[in-house]
């Protein structure tokens, strides 16, 4: 039997800058933005806060764009302060370039395994899905998913027990699968 297991987003990830005023490199994300018009011009950022200080920051989204080259659903969503606009901005990775920034996952995201009745299995056959691209060690999401350590995960692996086509070390941030034979 297939057990789905998902990697889901809590919160908005930590944004990872270094501050201008006192130096600190965290950031907090808190799904406000700013939207600037110069005739037909338009300008958006997403606003950022220092963990540190509390000062602002702007991470740019839209920059000289014509007015009528945005289309209506974004800027409404901006305007609205939309939280899932911004977790699809921080994610895309033009934005993230041009902002020279980078996330922090840590504490931002959990792991629903749909229940425990997968511990008492011989046989465990389960499929990891992300609802975002956060990477993680599947190494760690197979012990926490199985209730074991992670030295109790990697026996079973070097004894051929755990089995998967994607590479189980090192961070993974798209879907996979493994089995996991007790």
């Amino acid at each position: 039997m297939l057990n789905s297991w998902v990697v889901m987003p809590t919160c908005l990830p930590t944004v990872l800058r270094r501050c201008h005023t006192c130096a600190s490199e965290r950031f907090r994300a808190n799904g406000k933005f700013r939207v600037n018009a110069n005739h037909k011009l338009l300008d958006a950022w997403l606003l950022v806060l220092c963990r540190s200080c509390g000062e602002t920051a702007k991470l740019t989204v839209l920059e000289r764009m014509h007015v009528r080259s945005v289309q209506p659903e974004l800027l409404d969503r901006m305007h609205d302060n939309d939280p899932g606009l911004a977790a699809e901005l921080l994610q895309d990775p033009v934005v993230r370039r041009r902002n020279r920034i980078a996330l922090d996952w840590d504490k931002a995201w959990r792991l629903d395994t749909g229940g425990t009745d997968h511990l008492d299995c011989e046989v465990i056959d389960v499929s990891v899905r992300f609802a975002a691209r956060i990477p993680v060690r599947p190494m760690r999401l197979i012990a926490d998913g199985c209730g074991l350590s992670r030295s109790e995960v990697e026996r079973p692996m070097e004894e051929g027990k755990l089995v998967s086509a994607a590479r189980l070390s090192g961070k993974l941030s798209g879907d996979f699968t493994f089995m996991l034979k007790r």
